[in-house]
């Protein structure tokens, strides 16, 4: 069994103990804005690491980056740690690469439209249950017609088709309202201002990069740039919660191994809750019950419990909760209830020690061998063994050319044949819908059969076989499905039905 490591100690010298084999139970890191959180983070963050479990993090704040290097010794540092009993770090670096949905400061990290699904794409539009209704009708039309979502001119022009075309559409998929067409379009066109463009498109993100270790054996702390991300909260919240999907999705049952399979940490976890629908928060909650058994540990950071719905907060046993300040009755309310979420301590008045508690300082709650929460302790944070604060840009360049030859076919962007391709075509030739036949000069039909051999086949979930017009290899489809059905299969967020799916993976 891996060993724990301490990331606490109390007063009277007490380790706090966290054990790897119950980290896929989940955790909560919470408090006011200063008192601790980053670096609580970081030392789970070391720890994982070094025991060869793969992270991913989101940097909201820019000083995430330290991971990336050893810490040092200081001063102030020195001091702390005689003050509170603490001993001295080994100081050590962790292998990391940087992500950036915006490609700014780490490789590109880009999903389709249509793994997406309309269920996240909706909630990023921020759409009502209508507009919803009608997205969800263009993706079925697309499915139907072997039309591929890729990037946002895919969904675009296929709103522009289906918009339309509404009558012949109508008999089989219901009404298409032009209203909630327009709707979508200039919703889709704030996300594209918002730099939705780069996030949307291929190569997509293969999780299996996520997973990776070093040539020590330590665990890859995969680094999200999202300080500027987190200017646009909505496509911050879609990407993670389709990132959670997609590892939902693509990892095998392990049941409770020794140590997690991945850490994923959702840092200001209140933007993936804020207006979502019941729908969606009903989804996250399935996932993050579920994700446990595939070995995948989710730890929530953000200012006070009450930031996550009740549903989601009971799967979470490990909590680290730093001080909240009680200034306003809203401010009580949230410590009464951090107070309330915490295994109470006879010896420990937990709702006044949550306003007493000194930067670094928590309230600490872990899971015992049994996996039950143990009785809340106030205690010390330990120093991580990374260094605290952001490196420079020249050494997170010099991490990121290292890591070149490994992730290095991100940075080319792949604009393959698919629905804004297809029906531009269509529309040049004159062309009628897809099932449709067209006629030629003579009067004959050019059947489906013929159509498949001079122009080659879509196969339901978007492989495409080359036709004898098209000698240029196409990048194969991510997944194959069967002739009978034409629906795209999508993740356990992301599908039209709602329910979670198997996927074959590349």
């Amino acid at each position: 069994m891996t060993s724990p490591f301490v990331i606490a100690k109390t007063a009277d010298g007490k380790e706090l103990a966290f054990l790897p084999a119950l980290a896929n139970r989940h955790g909560l890191i919470t408090g006011a804005t200063g008192t601790g959180k980053t670096v609580t983070l970081q030392v789970l963050a070391d720890n994982f690491s070094r025991l060869g479990v793969p992270v991913f993090l989101a940097d909201v704040k820019g000083d995430l980056s330290g991971l990336s290097a050893a810490g040092s010794m200081s001063p102030k540092l020195r001091d702390r740690l005689a003050a509170n009993g603490l001993e001295e770090p080994a100081w050590n670096a962790n292998p990391t690469v940087f992500w950036d949905v915006l490609s700014h400061h780490g490789f590109p990290v880009r999903a389709t439209i249509s793994d997406l699904g309309p269920l996240l794409l909706s909630r990023l539009f921020g759409l009502n249950p209508t507009q919803q209704g009608v997205l969800a009708m263009v993706f079925k039309i697309a499915d139907d017609n072997g039309l591929l979502l890729l990037d946002l001119k895919d969904l675009r022009t296929m709103l522009q088709y289906v918009g339309d075309n509404a009558r012949q559409f109508t008999t089989n998929y219901g009404n298409v309202s032009a209203a909630s067409v327009g709707a979508i379009q200039r919703a889709l066109l704030e996300i594209e201002q918002q730099g939705g463009e780069k996030f949307f498109g291929e190569p997509m993100l293969d999780v299996d990069d996520l997973l990776q270790t070093d040539r020590n054996g330590h665990g890859m702390v995969n680094i999200l740039a999202a300080d500027e991300l987190i200017r646009s909260p909505k496509l911050y919240s879609t990407f993670l919660l389709w990132m959670l999907s997609e590892l939902f999705e693509h990892l095998p049952e392990v049941g409770d191994p020794e140590k997690p399979t991945l850490v994923f940490f959702f840092d200001e976890a209140h933007l993936l809750f804020t207006d979502a629908p019941a729908a969606l928060v009903e989804k996250i909650e399935q996932v993050v019950r579920l994700i446990r058994s595939k070995g995948v540990g989710v730890y929530f950071v953000t200012q006070s419990p009450s930031d996550i719905p009740d549903t989601v907060l009971g799967q979470l046993g490990n909590r680290v909760q730093h001080a909240l300040r009680a200034f306003t009755p809203r401010d009580q309310k949230a410590v009464k209830t951090a107070a309330d979420t915490l295994r109470p301590n006879p010896k420990l008045d937990v709702g006044s020690a949550i306003t007493e508690l000194a930067v670094g300082e928590a309230l600490v709650s872990l899971l015992d061998a049994k996996g039950s929460p143990t009785v809340t302790e106030r205690a010390w944070i330990v120093p991580p063994a990374s260094q605290i604060g952001p490196i420079t840009d020249a050494q997170r360049d010099a991490i990121q050319k290292q890591a070149t030859a490994i992730y290095g076919h991100y940075a080319q962007t792949v604009d393959r044949e698919s629905a804004y391709e297809k029906l531009q075509a269509r529309a040049g030739a004159g062309l009628p819908a897809e099932g449709q036949s067209a006629k030629v000069g003579t009067g004959s039909t050019i059947t489906d059969a013929l159509s498949s051999i001079l122009l080659g086949t879509t196969g339901p979930r978007g492989g495409h076989h080359d036709g004898l017009v098209q000698s240029a290899a196409k990048s194969a489809a991510r997944s194959v499905g069967s002739g009978l059905g034409r629906a795209i299969l999508r993740g356990a967020l992301g599908s039209i039905l709602g329910g979670t799916t198997t996927r074959s993976r590349r």
